[in-house]
């Protein structure tokens, strides 16, 4: 199933070309009581949820795909996680552009066969969060912003220490992910946490429509030239495992999303280009660039 927000506060199915406007089945959300639960409140009630769209959708208006902007799916995420340099291929090819390492980053990265050992894991603020309609509104314009596309983890059932064995049954669906990057010298949860710099979309594709979320190939093309393009089973550091890890140090509540690390091929945008992003499985959004204000 793939579930979208659409025109700031609309719930929709997409099917094909189509977006059943679906919103009557967020009748089906408890009305929240002080102090409020933390998580997404879509995504924690996530299964309901689901049985109230396939009841109203015989009745639900539909409408072009491309006539509607594109919100995130997930609204209140308690985090967003991010695995660093989890391709072997960005970073024996893109941390060592003196534009994108600074004289630190590929020093950091020297020998380290697994750099999220190293590195760990970094924070994105969750007010960085946009959809693809919003579009990106670059916040350095006299430096180099990098788009960064990758497969994003939206997690369904909470926990701590989950075992990597366990760790799929606590996810609800997948995203598409731009981890829009300032690059400098700066720590990364400061470089990449402007708001817009976080775009997930274009829908949350429930965890039961895809086999195997590492075997799914994911590109980004800007003003139509292909810049991005690798299957999710190059990663480092694997899905369950990244669970494991964030879980051992974070509590983990539903809607919270897991950004798994980007390919080779990074390269800077400008006011003006139009990023397209896509991944197997998961669709494929536009995304219009410009200056901030």
């Amino acid at each position: 199933m793939n579930i979208c927000r659409f025109n700031g506060d609309r719930l929709g199915l997409v099917e094909g070309p189509n977006v059943f406007d679906v919103t009557a089945a967020l009748r089906d959300l408890p009305a929240p009581a002080w102090p409020y639960p933390p998580g997404d409140p879509l995504i924690r009630h996530l299964d309901a949820i689901r049985t109230a769209i396939a009841a109203v959708r015989p009745r639900a208006p539909a409408v072009p795909l491309n006539s509607v902007t594109l919100n995130s799916p997930v609204t209140s995420p308690t985090k967003v996680m991010a695995a660093p340099a989890n391709y072997a291929l960005h970073v024996s090819i893109d941390a060592q552009d003196p534009g994108v390492n600074h004289g630190l980053h590929n020093k950091q990265l020297e020998g380290v066969d697994r750099p999220v050992d190293k590195l760990g894991l970094f924070l994105k603020a969750s007010s960085s969060i946009v959809g693809p309609g919003e579009g990106i509104a670059l916040n350095w314009l006299d430096r180099r912003n990098d788009h960064e596309v990758e497969v994003a983890v939206v997690i369904g059932k909470g926990g701590r220490d989950i075992p990597r064995q366990r760790a799929f049954a606590h996810i609800a669906g997948y995203m598409i992910g731009l981890d829009m990057t300032v690059r400098g010298t700066e720590d990364r949860s400061w470089r990449k946490s402007a708001d817009s710099y976080t775009v997930f979309g274009p829908w949350l594709t429930t965890a039961d429509a895809i086999e195997d979320p590492e075997k799914l190939t994911i590109w980004l093309d800007v003003n139509g030239e292909p810049r991005q393009k690798s299957s999710t089973g190059a990663m480092t550091v694997g899905i369950a495992e990244l669970i494991e890890m964030c879980s051992h140090i974070y509590e983990l509540h539903p809607g919270d999303v897991l950004m798994t690390g980007t390919p080779e091929g990074v390269s800077a945008v400008k006011p003006g280009d139009v990023i397209t992003a896509g991944c197997t499985g998961l669709g494929e959004m536009q995304v219009a660039v410009r200056g901030k204000g």
